[in-house]
């Protein structure tokens, strides 16, 4: 093993062990007993681990390395870069759902993929549910009021309260020994109080929350370049999602008028076309795995990408506690570091409890005509095939660092090119699917706007309500979503016009067909698209 390997090898193993729900939900054994440490004094020790981290790789000759050496290297620089710029900010006083999805996932996604026998589970997730109570006193310790945003706080509740009813009444009966129901109703009982007690605290303190939630241009623009290796900044990215949804629109308006010369616009027809949708959340979920077989069907067809053998998409309901902070169409890779190749769509179902007006726009946003081009992102060849297919990595980092630049963008990418490949026959699926990349590109606009300073959460909604006919459920969703989240949600266009580009070089320099570019572009999980040239093309 050389110098470069032992480090990044010791670089990997000190992640996991400081967040040993993310190293289980990657397939990683050894780690499933425990939750995090989310001390103020564990937060604290971080970036100074990360300096030690980045120290050492800049004492490294990167060109006397191998180029993949290289491309580990500069991408754990990379990610290092990007917390550190994060650092000053420290979101970990801000967010409650830093404190809150470590113990919903942490006991969520063992069941979901089952690596291990039935009473191995129980005893993990038994010792996982003992730790919650502590994790959730340390966000109390750790939140400040006065930098938490009021609307990280209300979501936090929701999703506590979510996640509560979920662990008292859900979790249990994953297990199908009586006796191991029992256990986990009983050690449940308390992480649930916990999560309960924690919603109320956050309820409280809404009232008094001051904070911020954006973190301005120059901080933006510094995870851009740093990052995520963009050779752009906020104002320009800005820009560009501005010019593109108004090319977008100049192509829907043609499309809408062949649809429909008396529409008064593609906006009004894609509202209509909405109300064409699914009248129960199963009716739903049918149509999805429907559109899901279709799609990979016409890979198979097409001949456009190889498969992995015993890849699976399973289709199925958002978990409980996910539903009150996504409002739409989700996908859970199976664990990278495991044999398993079984992914699960999440249809986005309203939360539990929601009112029949909230149930009619959550169906209303996921549409017949709009069904066709999120299953193709999410499962076939989005998501699901790009990150079955890249799980094959021999490089372990790239497993454990990744953007949604890149997965993102692939997944749009996707979109587009099964279009051009002939999948969408039906112009109001076309329409739709035209309407789900203006989607992305408003969010490049409303992230950009928000975090800069330049648009309200109240003017972000209208933005999205008028300008890509959304309704007003989804819309607050989506916002509050960019406002915790700053920079993901330009991610999508950035890098599909990326991965656009990279496709039209390989052809243009006759390097292989489509498929073996998609096969060679989609090969790691989630480089930064500058490090898939690099890898693509040695440069």
């Amino acid at each position: 093993m050389t110098g470069v390997d032992q480090l990044l090898d010791n670089w990997v193993l000190g992640e996991m062990d400081r967040d040993p729900t993310r190293a289980s939900a990657l397939g990683l054994p050894g780690y499933e007993h425990r939750l995090p440490d989310l001390s103020a004094a564990a937060w604290e020790a971080r970036p100074r681990q990360d300096r030690k981290t980045a120290a050492a790789i800049g004492a490294i000759d990167l060109g006397a390395q191998a180029l993949e050496d290289q491309i580990d290297l500069v991408l754990v620089l990379a990610e290092l870069s990007g917390r550190a710029t994060m650092a000053d900010w420290q979101q970990w006083r801000r967010d409650p759902l830093l404190y809150i999805d470590p113990c919903l996932e942490g006991v969520h996604l063992p069941w979901l993929h089952r690596l291990a026998p039935e009473q191995e589970l129980v005893e993990a997730t038994v010792d996982r549910l003992a730790e919650v109570p502590g994790v959730l006193a340390a966000g109390r310790s750790n939140l400040d009021l006065d930098l938490v945003p009021a609307l990280f706080a209300r979501r936090g509740a929701a999703a506590a309260r979510a996640g509560a009813g979920f662990l008292a009444e859900l979790l249990p009966a994953e297990a199908a020994d009586p006796r191991s129901r029992q256990r986990l109703a009983d050690a449940a009982a308390g992480a649930a109080a916990a999560l309960g007690s924690f919603a109320h605290w956050l309820e409280e303190g809404e009232r008094r929350s001051r904070g911020n939630w954006a973190i301005g241009e120059e901080r933006y623009s510094a995870l851009l370049a740093d990052r995520e290796l963009l050779s752009t900044d906020a104002g320009s990215l800005h820009q560009r999602g501005l010019e593109a949804y108004e090319a977008l629109s100049a192509e829907m308006t043609d499309i809408a008028k062949r649809i429909d010369p008396g529409a008064e616009g593609w906006v009004e027809l894609l509202a209509r076309l909405d109300a064409e949708c699914p009248s129960t959340p199963e009716e739903m979920r049918e149509s999805y795995e429907h559109w899901c077989g279709l799609a990979r069907d016409f890979l198979v067809e097409r001949d456009l990408v190889s498969f992995p053998d015993g890849e699976r998409c399973a289709v199925v309901p958002s978990p409980v506690f996910q539903r009150p902070v996504l409002a739409v169409a989700s996908y859970q890779e199976p664990p990278p570091f495991s044999s398993s190749r079984l992914g699960h769509f999440f249809v986005p179902y309203p939360p539990e409890g929601e009112s029949p007006e909230g149930i009619a726009e959550r169906l209303a946003g996921n549409g017949f005509h709009a069904i066709p081009t999120t299953a193709v992102h999410e499962a076939y060849p989005g998501h699901h095939w790009h990150l079955v297919w890249s799980a094959q990595t021999r490089r372990p980092v790239r497993k454990v660092v990744t953007t949604s630049y890149f997965v993102e963008g692939w997944a749009l990418y996707a979109e587009v090119m099964m279009r051009q490949e002939g999948f969408f026959t039906d112009p109001r699926a076309e329409l739709s699917h035209l309407g789900a990349r203006i989607f992305r590109a408003a969010r490049v606009v409303v992230d950009t706007g928000l975090h800069s300073g330049e648009m309200t959460p109240e003017q972000a909604v209208g933005y999205m309500r008028d300008k890509v006919a959304m309704t007003a459920a989804v819309a607050v969703a989506e916002v509050e979503r960019y406002c915790s989240w700053p920079t993901q949600a330009a991610s999508y266009l950035t890098g599909s016009l990326q991965i656009e580009a990279l496709r039209d070089r390989w052809l243009a320099e006759e390097r292989g067909d489509l498929h073996a570019f998609h096969d060679a572009v989609a090969a790691d999980p989630g480089l930064p698209v500058a490090l898939v040239e690099r890898r693509l093309f040695g440069q």
